[in-house]
């Protein structure tokens, strides 16, 4: 059955109505501070999960121990050092 030039018309019509409010949402989509906006909420949710910032004070404890390991193994080394120039000191 053939259809009617004003049905086909307004088919064109809000084809392009549904067209051109798909451009204008990709457009908002794609601009920088909506980009921005919405990458900022994912963070923040991820943040807020306790599991995550299980994990991130997992990941601190572990950097703070190691700046302590490095810390008390200069001093040792330090130290080190002194008792062997006093004892070379001493023998010269």
């Amino acid at each position: 059955m053939a259809r009617n030039i004003d049905d086909i018309q307004r088919d064109i019509e809000r084809t392009r109505r549904q067209l051109a409010s798909t451009l204008d949402q990709l457009a908002d989509r794609s601009r920088p501070q909506t980009l921005v906006s919405d990458a900022q909420q994912s963070v923040t949710q991820k943040l807020q999960d306790p599991k995550v910032q299980a994990a991130i004070g997992g990941a601190v404890a572990v950097v703070v121990a190691l700046i302590g390991l490095s810390v008390s193994r200069s001093r040792r080394k330090s130290r080190d050092l002194k008792e062997i120039q006093r004892m070379l000191a001493e023998r010269g």
